[in-house]
């Protein structure tokens, strides 16, 4: 069964140049202290696992993935609900 498509945050020990952010096209970099934080969509969870894998692969070390909900839009107009 395949994971639909979803956000998710990737957390690597270390701060990664040029070179091995080009591994992770699709993603989106930020460093955080000495970790360096991948944000980005993955269409299911091959896409997911093939993160990991070039991860794995670059000899990087992975502390966290997680899979996060996009923060919904605010109504247009504003807050609702208050007079």
């Amino acid at each position: 069964m395949a994971t639909p498509l979803g956000l998710y945050t990737i957390r690597i020990r270390g701060r990664l140049g040029a070179t091995a952010l080009s591994a992770f096209p699709s993603m989106v970099s930020e460093l955080k202290g000495g970790e360096t934080v991948l944000t980005g969509l993955l269409e299911d969870r091959s896409a997911v696992f093939g993160v990991v894998a070039q991860i794995e692969a670059l000899g990087l070390e992975l502390l966290e993935l997680r899979r996060i909900q996009p923060r919904p839009k605010a109504p247009e107009g504003g807050i609702t609900g208050i007079r």
